[in-house]
């Protein structure tokens, strides 16, 4: 049946504010040529889209003024705004954006692990609120949306952070006291790898693939599944949970509150640290920022989160020593990898996090000779392009678009 006049004008309106959100201002020819419409049916939706107050003139094409055809007109960005937060296990990250996703403010915080689940809430919180006021947010173009990434099982009935052993309890707790502090703001929740897969999809190495996986490698390990160009949670939200993957080389086996025995021993920041230290890469080879690994603490579900910090391998002063040292730690990634490969067949993995992106090419290309020796499936192996920033670009990037949803939807549907 073919489309009602609203229906047509309403699809029209949202592939139109899709061009400017994607490609910036545009003319009016622009947006005809790119959305195939006839220009009366364009000039009907700019019309409508300005009335809104959702788009507007924004300056002219050309270095010579040429009258209404040569307006551009972009979305407002002021008509929203957006924060962005990444919660480790000992820090929270804030980023606070207009509605085009232009950064405003910034700024981050350590939460000690002495730190009492009350005040660190409280300081999280006070830290989403300076960034709110130096971002000079106010007025009708309020906090809007609010996107969070964290470790943990995000149920996938609730979209609430399930209660995990080894995770602070102040980060299951962050997101009803930001819903109190910003009534009007939508506060949401995903898991850190799935939001840095996200991010990669988008804006990172993976924006040529539909299909793909994610290896997070920083103080947590997980992985993250794109399969034909969705995200999957999977039953219970707990897709990619590969810390707790039993694998050879590991002195026992995980359980299902303490992932230490499966691969995460392997791949875990403390593991990669001790793993360097066997090669004498220290200083110069590895990078570990202190509160990073205080031992082997229980980890629980949820990426096998441990701290914020991460180790990073780097090349030492004994080139010899770092190949090696490459080598090792490509033969342990691998077997991760390569168990995905067999059940997914993602035909590309991306290795994230700090780690990943710190060994780059290098340890990629490792990764990647070896899953040809291990497996039949071919598997282009990526190093990330966004490293540990990926994880508040992915919350800022779900964050803008719940908020378009809103925004953007016939009024009979808000």
């Amino acid at each position: 049946m073919p489309a009602s006049p609203s229906t047509a004008r309403a699809i029209n309106d949202r592939l139109a504010l899709d061009l400017l959100q994607q490609e910036g201002p545009l003319t009016a020819g622009q947006l005809k040529q790119l959305t195939g419409l006839s220009r009366p049916t364009v000039a009907d939706l700019v019309e409508r889209l300005t009335a809104s107050g959702l788009i507007t003139v924004v300056g002219e094409a050309g270095e010579q003024r040429r009258g209404p055809n040569a307006r551009l007109y972009g979305i407002v960005a002021d008509r929203a705004y957006l924060a962005a937060l990444d919660v480790r296990t000992e820090s929270v990250s804030v980023l606070v954006s207009d509605l085009v996703g232009r950064v405003l403010a910034e700024g981050s915080v350590p939460v000690g692990p002495e730190t009492g689940t009350a005040s660190a809430v409280e300081q999280a919180v006070e830290l989403v609120e300076r960034a709110v006021k130096e971002a000079e947010v106010s007025g009708e173009g309020r906090l809007h949306t609010v996107g969070i990434g964290a470790p943990g099982l995000v149920d996938p009935g609730t979209g609430e952070l399930r209660d995990s052993a080894g995770l602070p309890g102040w980060h299951r707790r962050l997101v009803a006291a930001l819903q109190e502090r910003f009534p009007q703001a939508r506060v949401g929740v995903e898991n850190e790898t799935n939001l840095a897969a996200l991010a990669e999809q988008r804006e990172g190495v993976a924006q040529d693939r539909d299909t793909f996986v994610l290896l997070w490698l920083g103080d947590s390990c997980g992985a993250a599944v794109v399969l034909d160009g969705r995200l999957r949670r999977g039953a219970s939200g707990g897709t990619g949970e590969i810390g707790f993957l039993p694998v050879p080389g590991t002195t026992t086996l995980p359980s299902a509150t303490d992932c230490s025995g499966g691969y995460h021993s392997l791949v875990g920041a403390a593991a990669v640290a001790e793993l360097a230290a066997e090669y004498g890469l220290v200083g110069e080879a590895v990078r570990l920022v202190e509160e990073g690994a205080h031992g082997a603490p229980q980890r629980g579900a949820g990426n096998c989160a441990t701290s914020h910090d991460a180790l990073a391998a780097d090349r030492g002063p004994d080139q010899a020593h770092s190949v090696r040292f490459l080598d090792a730690l490509a033969d342990r990634i691998a077997l991760g990898v390569a168990a995905i490969v067999a059940i997914l067949d993602p035909g590309c993995a991306v290795l994230g996090g700090e780690i990943g992106a710190a060994g780059g090419a290098a340890l990629a290309a490792r990764v990647e000779e070896r899953l040809r020796r291990m497996s039949p499936l071919a598997t282009e192996v990526r190093a990330s392009a966004l490293g540990g920033a990926a994880v508040l670009r992915g919350a800022l990037l779900t964050a803008r678009e719940r908020a378009q949803d809103e925004l953007f939807a016939p009024p009979d549907r808000v």
